[in-house]
Protein backbone atom coordinates (compact mmCIF):
# COMPACT_ATOMS: atom_id res chain seq x y z
CA UNK A 1 0.00 0.00 0.00
CA UNK A 2 1.43 3.58 -0.78
CA UNK A 3 1.77 6.22 1.80
CA UNK A 4 1.67 8.96 -0.41
CA UNK A 5 1.23 12.60 1.54
CA UNK A 6 -2.41 12.94 -0.12
CA UNK A 7 -3.43 9.61 0.94
CA UNK A 8 -2.49 10.26 4.93
CA UNK A 9 -4.11 13.16 4.83
CA UNK A 10 -7.26 11.54 3.63
CA UNK A 11 -6.85 8.38 5.97
CA UNK A 12 -5.98 11.39 8.87
CA UNK A 13 -8.90 13.44 7.87
CA UNK A 14 -11.32 10.71 7.78
CA UNK A 15 -10.24 9.16 11.29
CA UNK A 16 -10.07 12.31 12.99
CA UNK A 17 -14.04 12.85 11.77
CA UNK A 18 -14.86 9.15 12.85
CA UNK A 19 -12.80 8.61 15.83
CA UNK A 20 -11.95 12.44 17.21
CA UNK A 21 -8.64 13.85 17.13
CA UNK A 22 -7.31 11.83 20.02
CA UNK A 23 -7.18 8.69 17.98
CA UNK A 24 -5.12 10.49 15.10
CA UNK A 25 -2.23 10.15 17.13
CA UNK A 26 -1.52 6.33 17.43
CA UNK A 27 -3.63 4.95 14.66
CA UNK A 28 -1.35 3.82 12.51
CA UNK A 29 -3.17 4.72 8.69
CA UNK A 30 -2.12 0.64 7.48
CA UNK A 31 -4.40 -0.31 10.29
CA UNK A 32 -7.35 2.36 9.99
CA UNK A 33 -10.62 0.56 10.09
CA UNK A 34 -13.98 2.83 10.51
CA UNK A 35 -17.31 1.25 10.92
CA UNK A 36 -20.05 2.22 8.59
CA UNK A 37 -23.54 2.59 9.69
CA UNK A 38 -26.70 2.31 7.48
CA UNK A 39 -28.63 5.29 8.19
CA UNK A 40 -32.38 4.48 8.37
CA UNK A 41 -35.10 7.09 8.34
CA UNK A 42 -38.77 6.63 8.44
CA UNK A 43 -40.65 7.18 5.04
CA UNK A 44 -44.12 9.25 6.04
CA UNK A 45 -46.85 8.66 2.71
CA UNK A 46 -46.67 11.50 0.54
CA UNK A 47 -49.99 13.05 0.25
CA UNK A 48 -50.46 15.49 -2.58
CA UNK A 49 -52.96 18.06 -2.71
CA UNK A 50 -54.52 19.71 -6.04
CA UNK A 51 -56.79 22.77 -5.23
CA UNK A 52 -58.47 24.18 -8.09
CA UNK A 53 -58.23 28.23 -8.85
CA UNK A 54 -61.24 29.10 -7.10
CA UNK A 55 -60.22 26.92 -3.99
CA UNK A 56 -63.64 25.30 -4.17
CA UNK A 57 -62.42 22.15 -4.78
CA UNK A 58 -58.88 19.85 -4.33
CA UNK A 59 -58.12 16.98 -4.70
CA UNK A 60 -55.45 14.54 -2.88
CA UNK A 61 -54.21 10.85 -3.02
CA UNK A 62 -52.53 9.02 -0.06
CA UNK A 63 -51.99 5.60 -1.95
CA UNK A 64 -54.70 4.33 -3.42
CA UNK A 65 -57.49 6.77 -2.20
CA UNK A 66 -58.51 9.80 -3.72
CA UNK A 67 -60.00 12.22 -1.76
CA UNK A 68 -62.04 15.30 -3.47
CA UNK A 69 -63.27 17.82 -1.69
CA UNK A 70 -65.60 20.16 -2.48
CA UNK A 71 -66.64 23.51 -0.40
CA UNK A 72 -70.00 23.49 0.95
CA UNK A 73 -70.41 27.42 0.10
CA UNK A 74 -70.20 25.69 -3.67
CA UNK A 75 -72.62 23.16 -3.17
CA UNK A 76 -74.87 24.21 -0.62
CA UNK A 77 -76.52 27.86 0.46
CA UNK A 78 -75.62 28.77 4.37
CA UNK A 79 -77.12 25.86 6.51
CA UNK A 80 -78.89 24.45 3.77
CA UNK A 81 -78.66 20.99 2.22
CA UNK A 82 -79.70 21.40 -1.56
CA UNK A 83 -77.39 21.54 -4.02
CA UNK A 84 -76.74 25.04 -6.11
CA UNK A 85 -76.52 24.47 -9.61
CA UNK A 86 -73.86 25.35 -9.89
CA UNK A 87 -73.28 22.21 -7.62
CA UNK A 88 -74.74 20.35 -10.24
CA UNK A 89 -71.98 20.71 -12.96
CA UNK A 90 -68.97 19.85 -10.21
CA UNK A 91 -70.58 17.01 -9.30
CA UNK A 92 -70.73 15.42 -12.95
CA UNK A 93 -67.48 16.15 -13.34
CA UNK A 94 -66.65 14.23 -10.11
CA UNK A 95 -68.57 11.58 -11.20
CA UNK A 96 -67.08 11.61 -14.34
CA UNK A 97 -63.53 11.36 -12.37
CA UNK A 98 -64.86 8.14 -10.74
CA UNK A 99 -66.11 6.18 -13.46
CA UNK A 100 -62.73 6.57 -15.03
CA UNK A 101 -60.67 6.24 -12.30
CA UNK A 102 -62.31 4.25 -9.87
CA UNK A 103 -61.33 0.88 -8.86
CA UNK A 104 -64.75 -0.52 -7.73
CA UNK A 105 -65.89 -0.96 -4.06
CA UNK A 106 -67.56 1.53 -2.03
CA UNK A 107 -67.53 5.19 -2.51
CA UNK A 108 -67.82 7.07 0.79
CA UNK A 109 -68.97 10.60 0.91
CA UNK A 110 -68.65 12.61 4.19
CA UNK A 111 -69.99 15.95 5.31
CA UNK A 112 -68.24 18.18 7.24
CA UNK A 113 -69.07 21.68 9.02
CA UNK A 114 -67.04 24.73 11.00
CA UNK A 115 -67.85 24.80 14.79
CA UNK A 116 -70.61 27.04 14.28
CA UNK A 117 -73.66 25.93 15.69
CA UNK A 118 -74.40 22.84 18.27
CA UNK A 119 -72.85 19.35 17.97
CA UNK A 120 -76.25 17.99 17.23
CA UNK A 121 -77.51 20.37 14.84
CA UNK A 122 -73.87 19.81 12.43
CA UNK A 123 -74.16 16.35 12.68
CA UNK A 124 -76.79 16.40 11.57
CA UNK A 125 -76.56 19.39 8.35
CA UNK A 126 -73.36 17.56 7.31
CA UNK A 127 -75.27 13.86 7.38
CA UNK A 128 -77.76 15.83 4.84
CA UNK A 129 -75.38 17.52 2.63
CA UNK A 130 -73.61 13.70 2.57
CA UNK A 131 -76.85 12.49 1.60
CA UNK A 132 -78.30 15.06 -0.76
CA UNK A 133 -74.41 14.61 -2.73
CA UNK A 134 -75.10 10.71 -2.70
CA UNK A 135 -78.39 11.27 -4.11
CA UNK A 136 -76.62 12.99 -7.14
CA UNK A 137 -73.50 10.74 -7.78
CA UNK A 138 -76.05 7.89 -7.73
CA UNK A 139 -78.12 9.57 -10.41
CA UNK A 140 -75.01 9.56 -12.43
CA UNK A 141 -73.18 6.30 -11.58
CA UNK A 142 -76.23 3.40 -10.56
CA UNK A 143 -73.33 0.57 -10.71
CA UNK A 144 -71.65 1.88 -7.41
CA UNK A 145 -72.48 1.77 -4.28
CA UNK A 146 -72.33 4.92 -1.65
CA UNK A 147 -72.02 5.22 1.42
CA UNK A 148 -73.20 8.69 3.01
CA UNK A 149 -71.79 9.99 6.12
CA UNK A 150 -71.78 13.25 8.84
CA UNK A 151 -69.08 14.23 10.88
CA UNK A 152 -70.10 17.30 11.94
CA UNK A 153 -67.04 20.05 13.28
CA UNK A 154 -65.10 16.64 14.48
CA UNK A 155 -62.58 16.84 11.74
CA UNK A 156 -61.72 20.10 10.86
CA UNK A 157 -58.84 20.62 7.86
CA UNK A 158 -57.35 23.86 9.57
CA UNK A 159 -58.31 25.06 12.89
CA UNK A 160 -61.92 27.10 12.87
CA UNK A 161 -60.07 29.65 15.48
CA UNK A 162 -56.40 31.31 15.67
CA UNK A 163 -55.97 32.51 19.43
CA UNK A 164 -59.30 31.92 20.38
CA UNK A 165 -60.76 34.07 17.71
CA UNK A 166 -62.78 32.82 14.75
CA UNK A 167 -60.94 32.64 11.23
CA UNK A 168 -63.89 32.88 8.76
CA UNK A 169 -61.28 31.55 5.47
CA UNK A 170 -60.92 28.07 7.91
CA UNK A 171 -64.08 28.25 9.19
CA UNK A 172 -65.07 28.25 4.98
CA UNK A 173 -62.52 25.48 4.02
CA UNK A 174 -63.84 22.89 7.06
CA UNK A 175 -67.62 23.65 5.40
CA UNK A 176 -66.89 20.62 2.83
CA UNK A 177 -68.08 17.45 1.54
CA UNK A 178 -65.74 14.54 0.51
CA UNK A 179 -66.24 12.06 -2.04
CA UNK A 180 -63.84 9.13 -0.88
CA UNK A 181 -62.85 6.71 -3.56
CA UNK A 182 -60.10 3.85 -4.27
CA UNK A 183 -58.49 4.86 -7.50
CA UNK A 184 -57.44 1.77 -10.11
CA UNK A 185 -53.44 1.29 -10.09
Amino acid sequence: MSRSPERLAVLTLALTLVAGPAAVAWADPEDAVAGVEDIVAPVEDVIAEVESLDGAESESKQGDQVTVALTSDVLFALDKAALTPQAQQRLRRVAERIQADSAGGMVRIEGHTDDQGTDAYNDALSLRRAQAVRQVLAQQLSHVTFQAVGFGERRPRVPNAVQGRPVKENQAKNRRVEIVFDAKR
